[in-house]
């Protein structure tokens, strides 16, 4: 099992941007996608949440900016993100938390991430 994230980029400030993360594989079930960025010398922090019955939780920074979605038919997450600010820039990661097999505990998997620079 793989998580592929993409979108990412050079954008300017104040455009919107989406990243997607694709889980890749076999699975049984996806207890919750996030996002999680780390900006240059900062540690990793979660961004944005969506769990199994679609509730979603976000960061107070990007609250009303951000927006994450999934479209649980092809196991696939999207970070909407409007409004964007030098700030933002950071490399973002796809986590997932999900079961391969029905027998199996829910194990965590990370993507690689993908770079958004947003220029002033």
């Amino acid at each position: 099992v793989q998580l592929q994230a993409s979108g990412g980029g050079v954008v300017q400030a104040g455009v919107s941007w989406r990243l997607c993360c694709a889980v890749c594989g076999s699975i049984y079930s996806i207890n919750n996608m996030d996002w999680y960025r780390q900006a240059p010398g900062k540690q990793r922090e979660l961004v944005a949440g969506i769990i199994s019955d679609g509730s979603t939780n976000y960061a107070d920074y990007v609250k009303g900016r951000f927006s994450i979605s999934r479209v649980s038919a092809v196991n696939t997450a999207y970070l909407q993100m409007s409004r964007l600010k030098p700030e933002d820039t950071a490399v973002y990661y796809c986590h997932a938390s999900l079961k391969e097999r029905l027998r199996l505990p829910a194990k965590d998997h990370w993507g690689l991430g993908t770079l958004v620079t947003v220029s002033s």
